[in-house]
C-alpha cells in the first residue's frame, strides 16, 4: 500500500511540475469585437403574452438572448394553462428542452412526450405542433430569427385544455 502511495505522489508531483513552465495567456478584453457576458435570473425576466386574446391563459414568451451577428435566438415559453399549439413551422432550425412540465410534440408522423431535461431538435420548416402542459417551462433555441408561421391559425381558447 505505501508503494502505491508513492507512487500517486510520484504522479502528481511530476504533473504538478511539467506544468510550472507552462505560462496561459488570459483572452483581450474590450474592443468592439468581444461580446459580453449576459447574466438574467428568472424572477426579473421580462414576460409577453404570445396570444394576448387569451389573457392570463396565454403562454408567455421571454426572449433571453439574439446573437446580433446571426439573429439565433434563445428563450423561454411559460404556460399558466395546458394549450395545444396548432401546427406551425419556423424558418430557422430550433430545439426545445422541457425545464418544468411535460409536452407532447408531433411531427414528421411522430407524437412523442416530453417531460423534465428532455431535449428535441426540429429542422427549419419542419411542420409541428405541441401539447405543453399546464406550468411548463421551455428552453427555446433556434439558429436564426425567432418566426411562427401558423399553418392552419393561431391557438384559440378553444385549444385550451382545462
Amino acid at each position: 500500500m505505501k508503494t502505491l502511495i508513492s507512487l500517486m505522489v510520484c504522479v502528481l508531483v511530476a504533473i504538478a511540475v511539467s506544468g510550472l513552465g507552462q505560462q496561459t495567456k488570459e483572452p483581450a478584453h474590450g474592443g468592439k469585437e468581444m461580446a459580453e457576458a449576459i447574466f438574467k435570473n428568472y424572477k426579473d425576466l421580462k414576460w409577453d403574452k404570445i396570444l394576448p386574446d387569451l389573457g392570463d391563459k396565454s403562454p408567455e414568451i421571454c426572449i433571453l438572448h439574439i446573437d446580433p451577428k446571426t439573429k439565433a435566438t434563445k428563450l423561454l415559453i411559460r404556460t399558466p394553462t395546458a394549450i395545444h399549439v396548432r401546427k406551425h413551422w419556423h424558418s430557422a432550425n430550433e430545439t426545445h428542452t422541457m425545464v418544468l412540465g411535460k409536452s407532447v410534440f408531433a411531427c414528421d408522423g411522430k407524437r412523442v412526450e416530453q417531460d423534465v431535461g428532455s431535449f428535441n431538435y426540429l429542422p427549419a420548416k419542419m411542420v409541428h405542433e405541441a401539447w405543453p402542459s399546464k406550468g411548463s417551462l421551455t428552453f427555446i433555441t433556434v439558429d436564426g430569427p425567432w418566426d411562427v408561421n401558423w399553418v392552419e391559425g393561431a391557438p384559440t381558447k378553444a385549444d385550451l385544455i382545462e
